[in-house]
């Protein structure tokens, strides 16, 4: 077991809008922040928080198996929400501008203290978040000397400006520190910079300069302790610094790589991976939230309920289901349409930085609607001219992953069949070129009168002209997943499907139809009703194992609930909040 000892840190991130006022320049050429502006005319707006310090040391622990704790009595871990301290040690204010990154941060830290542990641990892992006092440090001296089996590893910020830990540099099996200049027994130093990170110069320089999702501060923190956890699980060490590298260049806030991931991203030669991606929207025990619906579709919706289709009620009725607490706890994705996605939360914060700064991946739908073939009733969809400028965009953006629908009929025509599949194709191909995870929707409309015996031998079809087109096109499949339609009886037939009845057949055709090598597999609802869409789920998850990981993205069998129970009227917010609420813990409970 890992003990931490440092200070919980909550870094508030805020950032400043375009302008490049008021700044003074110094006679180095620095910018500097003058805080005198005028706030009506220059604001900055809360972006996200999150919490740093010991806390990052302790997920990356976690994130790669190790058993680790803080050595703080008003800490605690919540597994699925992630570190939840009831108490930080003090706060650290980030402010960005287009070109750079401010610190503000305390002029005396708080100090830290120890508490002597009830179980002795292996290692005592001073974190660099740790303020230490003399009298601290005599504390943990009289700890490591009666307890001879813990051994110490020691985070030096700068060896020499913190004489008071003197005591401890001879007592640490292992010393990571940001003075390449002091006099430490090189043995047993790493030295980490804003420019690299190095053992004994072995090893190519690293950079650990992220400012976008990542501050440098977080980065130091991510190195050293993947560094140590690489060390602990007997890794070499040329192999923990370049597993270091990976989790530094890899990691949002609150989101370091787990030892699989990154032994992924290894094997990919260390570029962001689309396996990765993908096997992170197809984590378990979570789902995809469709909140694509096009401007035509929300506006239907709205007429349903006499809600007006106005910017405003669009905003209003998507962050709902944003702010609903706990989100990350049932989702891993959500599908944005164009309009969503350049939206910003009413903190000011857009909303795909928002889904992220949350552990929740964004992405895009991209198709442009459905366009009749000449001379049929059949569809073809959209959007293939200047897909791949778009695509480029909304990478820039933060998304990282899209989706494209394809619609069918019962029995479709060889004409329907190859226009879709092979715009499909052409589609993921241009989303793996531009570094998105595609979503495949080849979807038979539940809107129909057919038997579930005449869905299972279409969607089969449609299943074998889709994989054939990717491979055409040299599409990877572990970079890409399907979304499916469950195998029913169409909505008009006389005679319904069972919840047994879909789970068998749906896990049939799949099981059939669909290669091992695809990442995975999520569900439409379709237009069934939400408790049906759960039903039906649930029969399919129990027909497996599945060679690929199943999950839902639902749309109308999440929504549906809490636009009934808004129905335009801000005071229904929270209501409405609980009832989209009680459609993902029914999801993921079955999942």
């Amino acid at each position: 077991m890992i003990l931490i000892v440092g200070n919980i840190l909550k870094d508030v991130y805020l950032s400043l809008d375009s302008r490049t006022e008021p700044f003074e320049t110094d006679k180095n050429g620095t910018k500097w922040l003058d805080f005198s502006f005028d706030t009506k005319s220059h604001h900055y707006f809360y972006r996200s928080s999150s919490f740093g310090g010991a806390t990052v040391s302790l997920e990356v622990f976690k994130k790669l198996g190790l058993d680790a704790k803080i050595n703080a009595s008003d800490f605690t871990l919540d597994d699925e929400a992630g570190p939840s301290p009831t108490k930080t040690s003090e706060y650290r204010y980030i402010l960005t501008s287009e070109d750079s990154v401010s610190y503000l941060v305390p002029t005396l830290p708080a100090y830290t203290d120890f508490k002597t542990p009830d179980i002795t641990p292996d290692y005592l892992y001073i974190d660099r978040s740790a303020h230490l006092s003399g009298q601290t440090v005599q504390k943990i001296v009289s700890y490591l000397t009666s307890h001879q089996t813990t051994k110490l590893i020691l985070y030096l910020k700068d060896a020499r400006q913190n004489p008071e830990l003197s005591p401890l540099i001879g007592l640490a099996k292992l010393i990571i520190t940001e003075d390449a200049e002091a006099d430490l027994d090189i043995e047993r130093t790493i030295f980490i910079s804003d420019r690299d990170f190095s053992y004994k110069n072995i090893v190519e320089p690293i950079s650990v300069d992220r400012i976008d999702k990542l501050t440098h501060l977080s980065a130091y923190s991510i190195a050293a302790a993947t560094i140590i956890g690489s060390f602990l699980l007997n890794e070499t060490v040329a192999n923990s610094l370049n597993l270091a590298k990976l989790n530094v260049e890899n990691s949002n806030l609150d989101s370091t790589l787990t030892l699989h991931e990154l032994t992924a991203l290894q094997k990919s030669g260390g570029n962001e991976s689309l396996e990765l991606i993908a096997a992170t929207l197809m984590a378990p025990k979570k789902g995809i939230l469709a909140a694509d619906e096009s401007g035509g579709s929300i506006k239907k919706k709205f007429e349903q309920l006499s809600i007006a289709d106005t910017f405003e009620n669009r905003h209003n009725y998507r962050n709902i289901f944003f702010t609903t607490k706990n989100l990350e706890n049932y989702l891993n994705g959500v599908i944005l349409f164009d309009e969503t996605a350049r939206d910003f939360m009413d903190t000011g914060e857009s909303i795909p930085d928002f889904l992220i700064s949350h552990r929740i991946m964004p992405g895009i739908k991209v198709d442009q609607g459905l366009e009749t073939f000449k001379d049929s009733d059949e569809t073809y969809t959209k959007g293939l001219d200047g897909l791949k400028p778009r695509l480029r965009e909304y990478r820039e953006m933060g998304l990282r992953f899209a989706k494209w629908r394809a619609a069918f009929g019962i029995n479709p025509s060889e004409q329907a069949l190859s226009e879709n599949c092979r715009s499909l194709a052409e589609y993921a191909k241009a989303c793996q070129s531009a570094g998105l995870v595609p979503i495949v929707e080849p979807e038979l409309v539940y809107d129909g009168n057919y038997s579930i015996d005449e869905n299972a031998e279409t969607t089969g079809k449609i299943l074998d002209y889709l994989i054939k087109e990717l491979k055409n096109y040299d599409v990877s499949l572990s970079a890409c997943i399907i979304k499916c339609n469950m195998v029913l009886a169409g909505k008009q037939h006389d005679i319904q499907s069972t919840p047994e009845e879909v789970g068998k057949a749906t896990a049939e055709v799949l099981k059939s139809h669909v290669p091992k090598e695809i990442a995975g597999i999520v569900f439409l609802s379709g237009g069934q009703t939400p408790e049906g869409a759960t039903d039906n789920l649930a029969e399919i998850i129990k027909n497996g194992p599945f060679p690929w990981p199943l999950t839902f993205s639902f749309a109308r069998a999440l929504q549906d609930p809490a636009l009934y129970a808004w129905s335009g009227d801000k005071e229904n917010v929270e209501k409405a909040r609980q009832a989209f609420l009680g459609r993902l813990i029914a999801n993921t409970e079955i999942l």
